[in-house]
């Protein structure tokens, strides 16, 4: 193609439209092949420009190994990174958003169980839950969600035109009916008048579930279930402006139900792989693809 058109554009050019290396095109046509490195960047940078695409632009460094790992092609984060540098791929950029926790209130506010302690090691046994909201045209839609700390799953949630005590009993009975936890369960929020409500509370006391609160003013205290926030904003909300809330609530379900499950399970078959030596993972996938021809970078 660029030998055929050389001849009316100059070749830096094409080749930038055609998303070819400089460098390749010309020990291409000097007819030097190209280092055994080289050759498997251009096949690495395939899939890095193929988890970017899916990612819509958002991922990093971070979760394009992860994602990559999860597909049996291994390759370190310096090596993505620098491969994602030299050709121009990032992410775009954040936007910044408000906490809108109500706590001047005089309702009971519970203490601080949970105090940072983030680790768990089973599922249900801390619960994180938070309310956020969104812009539309008719004006602010309102999502509550509980978060599983161990599993990293949305366990339960709910949306509503209005910031209401039902928002986040919704939510939470949700969850509940769905994991059916033991009664020893923890569950942590900050200190908004929706969680402090006698209904919240009673709701909380009928399914055994332990109440802990973060401190005033403090989002780290809460910090898992700021980041699952910061995450769907960042990876989907944020490239629409929606119109209805009937729409933003579509899209809200298509990330919660399909694409962070999906990334959840995702990560979990990556850390598999990562935590493998190259030689077991190379014979794992061979085994479960019957295929002698999957990349490992």
């Amino acid at each position: 193609m660029i030998d055929k058109l050389k001849s009316q554009h100059a070749v830096q050019r094409l080749c930038q439209q055609l998303n070819v290396a400089m460098s390749g095109y010309l020990a291409h046509s000097h007819g030097r092949p190209s280092s055994e490195r080289k050759q498997q960047d251009q096949r690495l940078l395939v899939y890095i420009r193929a988890a970017h695409a899916r990612g819509r632009g958002i991922y990093g460094p971070l979760k394009i190994q992860t994602e990559l790992a999860a597909q049996g092609v291994m390759a370190g984060i310096n090596r993505i990174k620098r491969l994602r540098t030299l050709h121009g791929i990032r992410c775009t950029h954040k936007k910044k958003f408000r906490v809108t926790t109500d706590s001047k209130h005089l309702l009971p506010v519970a203490r601080n169980l949970l105090d940072r302690q983030f680790a768990c090691t089973a599922p249900n046994q801390v619960w994180v839950a938070d309310i956020t909201y969104i812009p539309t045209g008719e004006g602010w839609l309102y999502l509550a969600a509980v978060k599983d700390l161990y599993t990293c799953e949305i366990v339960g949630w709910s949306m509503d035109n209005r910031m209401t005590q039902t928002l986040v009993m919704d939510a939470l009975t949700a969850a509940y009916w769905k994991k059916k936890p033991a009664p020893s369960l923890m569950h942590h929020s900050d200190r908004g008048s929706q969680y402090c409500s006698a209904a919240y509370r009673t709701l909380q006391a009928s399914y055994g579930i332990q109440t802990s609160m973060s401190r005033k003013g403090n989002c780290w205290d809460n910090a898992p279930m700021e980041t699952f926030f910061c995450t769907i904003k960042t990876e989907s909300l944020h490239h629409y402006r929606f119109k209805t809330r009937e729409t933003a609530k579509r899209v809200i379900f298509e990330f919660i139900e399909v694409f962070y499950i999906a990334f959840g399970d995702m990560q979990k078959l990556a850390i598999k792989y990562l935590l493998t030596s190259p030689v077991s993972i190379r014979l794992t996938i061979k085994l479960q693809h019957n295929s002698d021809d999957l990349p490992l970078y």
